[in-house]
């Protein structure tokens, strides 16, 4: 007959063994934030799919077949993704609008790349004071690397002024006594290309930057500037334009028998929504950089990682245009995303979001050019911070010279 110290024991034994039990269940119970679930994680997104922008539509659409592929696949971690992605015709009220409307009314766990550095600007702020992610937005203004001041922000492409420096170490090795017209958005798109540059020339931006030439968003045509930056007769014009523009920019030069060497923005690169409609003939020798694969250039045809795209392309947007690089630009992000969810496992709060995508470390997307890869940490968030110079030929980029590392600190 057990004695009352034994009867004890035992009991407390059991008491020990169920409360580890308990406290082991507990650690590993699901950690839900709103927009997530044993089933679903949903996702926000704002793009200009009409306006003076919507070029970029295609990386919002290219998004979507990305989370319809993954879903076919099985989802995330068993949990398919439910993306929700809204038009703001590149307008920062109606981004605000729609922010509000994912976060309020369709209570989504994050808002995932949402396009344009004036409409993430607008929303930052709320986001931000709602804990909600602004994750990878799809803008290269410096100000998305500020983990201080915005936590719950993180930007994905190379920053606007890196970029903008690496152009003009280029023209100070190459035509160090250039005459440079800068031709400009006049937002904050722009501002951020102007600042780059300024900073790259540095003293000699005195003696060397002999325009700087502003244009609204709104305007239905540039030609009028091209004309007034023609008659100052520069050696170099850099053209920190959105796609339309850029087309504009492209053919009007073109036409008025004005042969300056070009410098176009990464992001108005597209061999599609770009340099096509500006004429081939009209775009030789415009030079760009790139911190992604070109599907115009040859040397990928065989790499076994972009023909993960291509057969992507081919099964989930039959019949789009290969050549238009914002589709390359929308498999990149939406893969980095589903990187982060993943990692995320079954906690899926939104500072387990957060403290994911600043973890990243060497992630290569199909997409990237190799040797690029995204690197994120607590103290840096700039994922891609790697660009190659390349040069327009005949009817697609050429890269070139070796790849530059971008970093610019946060101003």
């Amino acid at each position: 007959m057990p004695t009352f110290r034994s009867r004890a024991l035992a009991a407390s034994a059991a008491v020990a063994v169920s409360f580890a039990a308990f406290t082991g269940a507990a650690f590993a119970q699901k950690k839900y934030d709103t927009g997530a679930s044993d089933t679903e994680i949903k996702i926000g997104n704002i793009m200009p799919y009409s306006g003076p922008a919507s070029a970029y539509g295609t990386i919002g659409k290219t998004e979507e077949a990305y989370f319809r592929m993954i879903n076919e696949q099985g989802g995330i971690n068993g949990r398919k993704i439910n993306f929700i992605s809204y038009d703001d015709a590149y307008s920062p009220p109606k981004a605000v609008e729609q922010a509000r409307k994912l976060v309020e009314s369709d209570e989504v766990l994050a808002v995932f790349n949402p396009l344009g550095t004036p409409s993430n600007t607008a929303i930052q702020k709320y986001l931000n004071a709602k804990k909600v992610p602004q994750l990878f937005v799809a803008t290269g203004a410096s100000k998305w690397n500020d983990p201080k001041t915005f936590p719950w922000t993180i930007g994905w492409q190379p920053s606007y002024q890196s970029e903008a420096k690496i152009y003009v170490k280029y023209i100070l090795k190459e035509k160090p006594n250039a005459k440079v017209a800068i031709l400009y958005q006049n937002d904050d798109f722009g501002k951020d290309y102007l600042k780059g540059t300024l900073d790259g020339f540095g003293d000699k931006a005195k003696s060397m930057v002999i325009a700087e030439e502003p244009y609204e968003i709104s305007e239905p045509t540039i030609d009028s500037h091209i004309v007034k930056l023609k008659a100052l007769n520069p050696d170099v014009l850099l053209i920190y334009t959105t796609p339309k523009f850029a087309a504009q920019t492209i053919r009007k030069t073109a036409e008025l028998g004005w042969k300056p060497l070009q410098i176009l923005t990464n992001v108005s690169a597209s061999v599609g929504s770009v340099m096509q409609p500006a004429g081939f003939d009209n775009a030789q020798g415009v030079l760009s950089a790139n911190y992604a694969k070109d599907a115009t250039d040859e040397q990928w045809r065989n790499d076994p990682k972009f023909k993960n795209w291509h057969a992507f392309v081919d099964k989930y947007m039959p019949g789009t245009s290969k050549s238009d690089s914002n589709m390359v630009y929308g498999y990149g992000a939406a893969s980095t995303l589903v990187e982060v969810l993943k990692r995320c496992g079954d906690d899926l709060t939104r500072a387990n979001v957060m403290k994911q995508a600043a973890s990243l470390k060497d992630f290569e997307p199909d997409t990237l050019l190799p040797g690029i890869k995204i690197n994120t940490s607590p103290t840096d968030f700039a994922p891609i911070s790697q660009l190659q110079m390349m040069r327009f030929k005949g009817d697609r980029w050429e890269l070139f010279g070796d790849i530059i590392s971008a970093d610019a600190a946060t101003n």
